[in-house]
């Protein structure tokens, strides 16, 4: 008998204007050109309904947002030029966060899912990278968004350097805020040419969980590193559902 995909839960944006969640189509097709069953995941913040829907997931990922976290997760004031907070999807991916590590499940996290996942582990952001970097290069690169825009530095023998076959390589970057002070049990794998963390893993390494400030999701279809970490996700996915099956 065919093996089914293993399900990947997505949790999606909100739109206030029109009261609707909603999610990039890339996302979903990365995933299921790896082998993967996206599923998409309201932003709804109750313990007992994200319980209920990771009951039949086998891995998640994070993905970016056009909100930013609120500061106060992270015990700062608003700087001026923070972004729009989203409260429901702060909440839910912070509820989905706990799940996740309660499970060991793996994970993936994109640009704002990297950064909340930094946060819900007790870490900090750089609110507006253009007003406190010195010397920052450009990380809000626009259109095209698939374009490799600078370059990130890898840590030797990381995952992600594991995937990429290289310690250097090419990304593209939107994103105006940066991780800060990392959180605990995470590493930094990967720094922009200022120095800001482009990659957070798990420093114990027993699972897949691995964070990107880039966007995969846009590179996969021609990018070899963007269709490596997908299809390293999924297989772990597979692997977290096989040995899921075989404990009950």
């Amino acid at each position: 008998m065919k093996k089914q995909r293993p399900r990947i839960g997505i949790t999606m944006r909100i739109e206030y204007e029109t009261n609707r969640f909603y999610l990039a189509r890339f996302y979903s097709e990365a995933v299921a050109a790896a082998g993967g069953a996206p599923v998409h995941i309201g932003l709804i913040p109750e313990a007992d309904y994200i319980g209920a829907v990771m009951d039949n997931l086998d891995g998640i990922l994070l993905p970016g947002s056009d909100s930013d976290a609120d500061p106060s997760l992270y015990g700062q004031e608003p700087q001026l030029n923070l972004g729009s907070v989203h409260p429901e999807k702060d909440q839910t991916d912070w509820l989905v966060l706990e799940e996740l590590d309660r499970r060991r499940m793996p994970l993936l996290a994109i640009c704002f899912g990297m950064q909340i996942w930094n946060v819900k582990r007790g870490g900090t952001l750089i609110q507006d990278i253009r007003t406190e970097v010195n010397r920052a290069i450009k990380h809000q690169q626009g259109a095209p968004p698939g374009r490799a825009s600078h370059r990130v530095r890898l840590q030797k023998e990381s995952l992600v350097a594991e995937l990429a076959g290289t310690d250097e390589v090419f990304v593209n970057s939107h994103h105006h805020q940066a991780v800060g002070r990392i959180g605990r049990d995470l590493v930094a794998t990967a720094w922009s040419a200022d120095g800001l963390i482009e990659a957070l893993e798990e420093a114990h390494g027993d699972r897949f969980a691995l964070g990107v400030q880039w966007h995969p999701e846009l590179g996969w279809v021609k990018d070899p590193l963007s269709k490596s970490l997908f299809q390293r996700f999924i297989e772990a996915a597979r692997e977290y559902r096989d040995r899921d099956e075989r404990m009950r």
